[in-house]
């Protein structure tokens, strides 16, 4: 959709804010065109940003070998989830890209699943000779592994996008880690929660 479009407020009609936060554009914008004007405007911004981040990624050819660190989790299984990613150079000892966003109403497995899929995606911008995946949830990584069979059929579709994605790359292995070891992802996911609560639990 062009910028003319979301000026037009056809996009934020498609978008269901946060009761306290329509709240807050009511008051500070009586007229619903002027909040729609406001909401794509702002959104409009945010994907330029999203745009322009994702030119620099495809820019930035790092080579060698990087380590993927992805987490999803939920507050509630099934309950509001998010994912959270960390991408780092080890060569440089340096994070070269963080990512975390909420993914709706999802289980804990699903959202570990979904992280691990959006973190191939993004590291693979990045076009590195070999890629290793750290996740601390043991039962995808044995999935992966071939150990255990993926049985739900709401995941085995989350698994075959990974087989795809992993064919990109010359090199990808997937690794167990403690979670403590995992603390960076980890802290992007809750990141993702308190910043974007659920209506669902806002207090009237």
């Amino acid at each position: 959709m062009d910028v003319a479009a979301r000026n037009r407020g056809i996009l934020p009609m498609m978008i269901r804010l946060p009761v306290s936060l329509e709240r807050k554009l009511e008051q500070l914008f009586p007229r619903a065109t002027d909040r729609n004007r406001f909401i794509a405007e702002v959104l409009t911004v945010a994907l330029q940003q999203n745009d322009l981040q994702m030119e620099r990624d495809d820019l930035a050819t790092v080579g060698g070998t990087l380590h993927l660190f992805t987490d999803g989790g939920s507050r509630g299984n099934p309950g509001q989830a998010a994912i959270g990613l960390v991408i780092e150079d080890p060569s440089k000892g340096e994070v070269i890209r963080e990512h975390y966003e909420r993914i709706g109403i999802e289980t804990n497995n699903v959202a570990e699943y979904r992280a691990l899929i959006e973190g191939l995606k993004i590291a693979n911008r990045f076009h590195p000779n070999k890629l290793v995946c750290h996740l601390d949830s043991e039962l995808i990584v044995k999935q992966l592994s071939g150990e255990y069979k993926v049985k739900m059929p709401t995941l085995r579709v989350f698994f075959d996008e990974i087989k795809e994605l992993s064919q990109q790359f010359t090199s990808v292995s997937f690794t167990h880690i403690p979670r403590a070891d995992n603390y960076k992802a980890d802290a992007l996911v809750n990141k993702a929660l308190d910043e974007h609560p659920s209506p669902h639990y806002e207090r009237p």
